[in-house]
């Protein structure tokens, strides 16, 4: 009697699983149809001649020794590949699983074409001028080096230099960097294209807008030239692909992006993509993509916190060998935090200012340019405020600041906002005791003068203060 196909295959599936990475068990096993099984002779339908030759090349032990261990050392594999050829006919490939390598397949009368004849073009490129190379569509000032590392991107960009090393060849494929606007997504991945083409010149790197791909799929849909539009985006090596979101309103693209994904990922090529949001997040797109996106890794990109913002300022100004007092500097990176694209736009309009109207850069010309960055140029400064402030730059949480304990970091955070809370607010002593559950007027002055004798004594504690002293005083201008 002949044993059940499906059975056979899904206990040879087990094996594996059990062998393989989950995300190569996701990618080259899990698209495997098992089709019939006879005098044990296994029939396995795979997606194309380059996943065929993927399999014989990578897994061909694996494979040969998961089925004799199912069917015994008689076991043979055969092989039928679908593609797409206008033929009805599929010729199946059949190779003796103990041989060396898909070589050895016993049919190799193929009725299918496994190489484009006709010339692949160039969306990229205007219709009657003829280009040999593809442009790779990238900004050459936006480099690593130009890339400020913080907390709010280490991740993303640590990944990113990953793919750049070894574009394909790693377990980002594909690398998914999201994040608001201005966060500086797309510095990021044309980081990694230049870096691509700098450590890997072979390589076909193409940076595309989500928008751009849209534009040419209908280009060419009305051309009725699908075929050459899917062909040449299927030759990049590292594919980059700018604010997917905008897919949601194509669905007809996301079909061709769909086989070019699949056609790229298979062929161990790299993918690299942008998004506003997170890919579980995403709506419109479909489920079939997303769960592509999910793939490699999903990296998101935050607001650059106060320090970065500076670095960030310090490295334009050098690159533009320009100065600018050290409080300007401040004021700026304080002020302006919602993303890197306004930072540097405020500092591009006060230099503007400083040319034209022949003026040193100082502080009141920088809070008169930067008017209209800052939504109030006057602030009011809280005791809630200055709480938030010493919590995030102690990583303290804000309830410990209000209970009784007696652990020496929460103790002198909060005597450190008490002291701030004293110089910089108009509450008087018993109101500024009761935001810190409730205490007395005589617990704030103690905390005021311990924090006094300590700037004193501890030069590490004194510039603890003086620090957070300078960014709310920042923060009030």
């Amino acid at each position: 009697m002949e044993k059940n196909v499906e059975k056979i295959w899904s206990n040879c599936l087990k094996i594996i699983k059990d062998i393989v990475e989950w995300q190569h068990y996701k990618t080259w096993f899990e698209p495997i149809k098992a089709i019939s099984l006879k005098n044990n002779v296994l029939v396995i339908q795979v997606p194309s001649q380059f996943f065929f030759e993927y399999l014989e090349e990578h897994y061909v032990n694996l494979l040969a020794k998961t089925l004799k261990r199912e069917l015994g050392k008689e076991a043979r594999l055969e092989y039928r590949i679908m593609v797409d050829s206008g033929n009805s006919k599929n010729k199946p490939l059949t190779m003796d699983v103990t041989g060396t390598g898909y070589k050895t397949y016993s049919n190799n009368e193929m009725d299918f074409p496994l190489v484009i004849n006709n010339p692949v073009k160039n969306p990229f490129v205007i219709p009657g001028i003829k280009k040999m190379q593809i442009d790779p569509q990238l900004n050459v000032n936006y480099t690593f080096d130009a890339y400020i590392e913080g907390d709010c991107n280490r991740v993303a960009r640590r990944a990113g230099k990953t793919v750049a090393e070894k574009p394909g060849a790693n377990s980002f494929n594909p690398l998914v960097v999201y994040g608001g606007v201005g966060l500086g997504k797309t510095h990021l991945v044309q980081a990694i294209g230049n870096e691509v083409k700098k450590t890997h010149p072979n390589k076909i790197v193409l940076y595309v807008s989500s928008e751009k791909f849209i534009n040419q799929f209908m280009d060419h849909s009305r051309n009725n030239a699908i075929n050459d539009f899917i062909h040449f985006y299927q030759l990049i090596d590292v594919l980059i692909v700018d604010d997917v979101q905008f897919f949601s309103k194509a669905e007809k693209s996301q079909d061709a992006f769909f086989a070019i994904f699949n056609h790229l990922h298979q062929s161990g090529k790299q993918l690299i993509l942008t998004s506003d949001k997170s890919p579980k997040d995403l709506e419109g797109v479909q489920e079939r993509l997303l769960s592509r996106f999910r793939w490699g890794l999903s990296a998101d990109l935050q607001i650059p916190d106060y320090e970065t913002r500076i670095e960030i300022l310090e490295r334009k100004m050098k690159a533009d060998g320009l100065e600018m007092p050290k409080e300007v500097v401040k004021y700026i990176a304080y002020n302006i935090n919602s993303n890197v694209r306004e930072l540097e736009g405020a500092l591009i309009s006060l230099l503007a200012q400083s040319s034209l109207n022949r003026r040193e850069i100082d502080l009141d010309l920088a809070k008169k340019v930067l008017r209209n960055f800052i939504k109030s140029s006057s602030k009011e400064i809280t005791i809630d405020t200055i709480q938030k402030m010493v919590c995030d730059y102690f990583n303290v949480p804000y309830d410990k600041l209000l209970q009784k304990t007696r652990k020496r970091e929460i103790v002198q955070a909060r005597q450190i906002t008490m002291y701030l809370a004293k110089s910089f607010t108009k509450n008087s002593l018993k109101t500024i005791g009761e935001h810190f559950g409730g205490r007395d007027h005589t617990t704030v002055i103690h905390s005021c003068q311990t924090v006094k004798d300590l700037m004193d004594t501890d030069a590490v504690f004194r510039e603890n203060v003086l620090e957070l002293h300078q960014k709310v005083q920042l923060a009030a201008m």
